[in-house]
């Protein structure tokens, strides 16, 4: 089996704006829990790009929205272990909820605003609108007719 193939399969992996393992191929991060895979909808309307994130549980001041390397819009955060004192009646049976670091990396394109992106958070729904700059129209130069 060819080495190529494989360069080329991941390399595809990396132009897809919205794949979260947009960054696998630069090394992984162990810290990163399965929580990672925050589920984040990403729709275009006429005037912005916008993305919304499930974050159950969490308080925006555990929330980071940036924009990095001018196009890159990087949404992370942490859902940290809850305290509880140990009782000795008490017995877990299962611990499902995700817990840890996430991370989230979409590639912008070039009609955004980076400089006017907003944030909100509600009911453990995190939404980023990115503006869009206006969508340039063709210049139409009339030409007469003679004869």
């Amino acid at each position: 089996m060819s080495l190529i193939p494989s360069l080329l399969s991941n390399r595809s992996t990396l132009l897809d704006p919205f794949s979260s393992d947009i960054w696998a191929p630069f090394g992984s991060n162990n810290e990163v829990s399965s929580f990672t895979n925050a589920r984040v909808d990403w729709k275009e309307t006429p005037e912005a790009h916008v993305f919304k994130a499930d974050l159950p549980g969490l308080k925006k001041e555990e929330v980071k929205v940036e924009v990095e390397e001018g196009r890159v819009l990087q949404i992370s955060g942490e859902r940290r272990v809850e305290k509880e004192e140990k009782k000795e009646d008490e017995k877990w049976h299962r611990v499902e909820r995700g817990r840890g670091k996430f991370l989230r990396k979409f590639w912008l394109p070039e009609n955004a605003k980076v400089d006017e992106v907003k944030a909100s958070m509600e009911n453990g729904v995190l939404t980023v609108t990115v503006p869009k700059l206006p969508e340039k129209k063709p210049e139409v130069k009339t030409i007469e007719i003679s004869g």
